[in-house]
């Protein structure tokens, strides 16, 4: 279509976000006409979201900023079921106490992308949920579900393709979903759900249920699956996931993935997860040969200074900078306490890397002295037999193993 007309659907196009929309031309009217309200949902299955939940986030905060209502709604009751949206098995099943637990991690978040004093709400489908009827809502709900046509969505379909068993429990959960669309339209006037382009046929099944249900038209936005320039999965790394809870990473973490972004990805990344006008991204995306590693700091700091805040963000920076360009021992540095009585009689490298989670096994650790990789206080390992003593530390009382150039950890003697 041409270009929206609406500064809401304008942005989140300029900016990569758009992957599909149910019906463009109508969701754009609206979002001229008036304020639209929209939600994404967020089952509680960890602590924390993680740096793959950041794009949907980012959709919200543009959303209140081009003047709309965005709702992040809170899975406590659909947890408990779990989505088996294109998963090979089902999940693991929570108890309403871990669920809880997980909520309170993931609630405070929110609040450094949306402006709760405004129009932002958040909001919890366990209080419609767990109180619901089963017979009623089998007779109320139910009836409008078709199982041919639920059987015929590609996220049932490939499991079942597979031989692999989906139970009565996780097939409820596209129903569930939908009918949380509704629930939100008659208790906010919510007309738009969002989220990753592997929703698109809950989503889907939230607006025939609105407009069955309720007579209403309600709309869909799907973003598209973000991967890297090299087809890696974003928010996880070799190490694990990249949490948005700094309890889970440390900020300088935080900001070194950012800070090791693939070129490729960097003008992309800016547009979908910093605040910086194009015009700007495009000055920084134009950047050159080694020239572009100042685009990749900015991209750390300004992705990171939006979740952790401006100060730990720079920060962290200054981290960086102090470790990579003047080999300096920066006491913000991840830090892994070890007992002192381990280290005065000698602790074996290997060991040590182990301890510190830099590798995973100590055979590991020795592949990677014959190759170079690892460092004590910034000098190569060459001996695997070596051991670490109270005399490799620091003035500030710790030892910096390194592996590689982008991974460091303090051991620090307790």
């Amino acid at each position: 279509m041409a270009a929206f007309k609406s500064d809401f659907l304008r942005t989140l196009d300029e900016r990569g976000f758009i992957h599909q929309i149910s019906d463009p031309e109508g969701l754009d009217a609206a979002a001229v006409k008036g304020p639209v309200t929209a939600y994404i949902g967020y089952d509680a299955t960890a602590t924390s979201l993680h740096v793959g939940h950041l794009m949907q986030i980012m959709m919200l905060h543009w959303m209140q900023e081009t003047g709309h209502k965005p709702i992040a709604l809170m899975g406590g009751g659909t947890t408990m079921v779990g989505d088996p949206s294109f998963k090979d098995e089902a999940r693991k099943l929570l108890t309403p106490e871990t669920i809880e637990q997980n909520l309170k991690g993931i609630r405070g978040v929110f609040s450094r992308y949306l402006d709760f004093s405004g129009a932002a709400r958040m909001m919890n489908n366990a209080d419609w949920l767990l109180g619901l009827n089963y017979l009623e809502f089998l007779r109320d709900v139910g009836r409008h579900f078709s199982v041919n046509r639920m059987l015929s969505f590609d996220s049932v379909k490939l499991r079942l393709d597979r031989e692999q068993s989906l139970s009565f429990l996780e097939f409820n959960y596209m129903i569930l979903q939908a009918y949380d669309f509704v629930e939100l339209y008659k208790r906010t006037g919510c007309t738009l759900q969002m989220g990753g382009s592997d929703q698109w046929g809950n989503i889907i099944n939230g607006i025939d249920l609105g407009h069955r249900m309720e007579g209403v038209q309600l709309f869909a936005l799907t973003s598209p699956l973000l991967t890297t320039a090299s087809g890696a999965k974003m928010g996880k790394t070799a190490s694990g996931a990249v949490w948005l809870d700094e309890a889970l990473l440390p900020v300088f973490e935080f900001w070194q993935y950012w800070r090791n972004t693939e070129d490729a990805d960097v003008e992309r990344f800016l547009k979908l997860f910093t605040k910086l006008p194009l015009t700007e991204i495009a000055k920084l995306a134009a950047l050159g040969g080694a020239e572009i590693n100042e685009a990749k700091k900015v991209l750390a700091t300004e992705v990171t200074a939006l979740l952790h805040g401006r100060a730990a963000a720079e920060a962290a920076a200054e981290t960086a900078r102090k470790t990579f360009e003047e080999g300096a021992l920066a006491a913000d540095l991840p830090s892994v306490a070890i007992a002192r009585g381990e280290i005065e009689p000698g602790l074996g490298v290997l060991t040590a890397f182990v301890k510190a989670g830099l590798v995973p096994s100590t055979g590991e650790a020795r592949r990677q002295v014959k190759a170079g990789g690892l460092r004590v206080n910034d000098a190569v390992v060459t001996d695997e037999r070596a051991t670490l003593g109270l005399a490799d530390l620091s003035s500030d009382g710790a030892i910096k193993l390194s592996f590689g150039k982008k991974k460091h950890i303090l051991l620090r003697p307790e």
